[in-house]
């Protein structure tokens, strides 16, 4: 086993690298985000796989982009109206801390018992600016999840719903079934995701796959539909961003590399590489 599957342990660690992006980005004069918890939230660990995975800090720009877009549609989802946030696979994200919300705002994290306990350990003398709860779950338990989203259903009048980095781990079927749940759940209004295309996804796979799958953390999701994959099981997209788009238009992408594909809300052409966030929108009549 070489040194950089012993960094990965398993998937709880990609949390730990994507905090250390957030971390670069915060100390920048010109940030997008600040998240002065992010440097400790990654931990020598978090520093150690972006240094040490081949091509561990290549694409920082995404991240960033990606970190930088979820932030933009949940304020505008917030400032819409929702009141309960429900954050699926939260991982080390500290947006109840770090952003301007409502104290009236509900905010509930959903992760694995070793990121939670982390999380908790890490921020415990740190006060969120929201109501905020956490709820230790396996996402793939789908009646434990269906009963969650049942009770929060009840608490909020509007949901939104962030899967920030969730679902690429995900196959076909097992998203399918996540996006159906949520949108049989009451007052689930919105849901963000992160999106690859198929051509990213066999890039990804062949590249930092490689490594990630041998921790237990494969990728498996980039939809030949994009957004339109949501359609049939309850979501329409609403909004669509590209994330080399976006962190060109900051001055984050790296020079020479430019968007080629538009952002569109269906299928992305061949085998272009494409990521994005979108914005999806429960369809009339999809609730039970």
């Amino acid at each position: 086993m070489n040194k950089s599957n012993l960094l990965v342990r398993n998937v709880s660690d990609t949390a730990r690298w994507v905090a250390y992006f957030r971390a670069r980005e915060t100390q920048r004069p010109d940030a997008l985000f600040r998240d002065p918890y992010a440097e400790r939230l990654a931990g020598e660990r978090g520093f150690q796989i972006a240094n040490t995975l081949p091509d561990g800090n290549k694409h920082e720009w995404a991240w960033v982009a990606r970190t930088y877009l979820f932030d933009t549609f949940l304020l505008r989802e917030l400032q819409d109206g929702a009141c309960l946030v429900l954050n699926l696979a939260a991982g080390l994200d500290a947006r109840p801390y770090r952003m301007e919300i409502s104290p009236t705002v509900d905010w509930v994290e959903v992760d694995l018992p070793e990121i939670i306990a982390y999380k908790e350990e890490v921020l415990e003398d740190e006060k969120p600016k929201c109501q905020l709860q956490r709820v230790s779950l396996d996402l793939s338990d789908a009646e434990a999840r269906r009963s969650l989203f049942l009770e929060l259903g009840g608490r909020g009048k509007k949901v939104v719903v962030m899967s920030e980095g969730l679902l690429i781990y995900f196959t076909p079927e097992e998203v399918a079934s996540l996006a159906d749940d949520l949108a049989s759940a009451e007052n689930y209004r919105s849901w963000i995701v992160d999106l690859a295309s198929p051509g990213q996804l066999k890039l990804m796979q062949r590249t930092t796959g490689v490594q990630l799958s041998e921790a237990g953390a494969t990728f498996k999701f980039g939809p030949s539909e994009g957004a339109n994959f949501f359609v049939p099981h309850g979501w329409e997209p609403d909004d669509v961003k590209g994330l080399l788009r976006t962190a060109a238009a900051f001055k984050r992408s790296p020079s020479g590399l430019l968007p080629v594909v538009p952002d569109t809300k269906g299928a992305i052409p061949g085998n272009f590489p494409w990521t994005g966030v979108c914005l999806l929108k429960k369809r009339d009549g999809s609730e039970e």
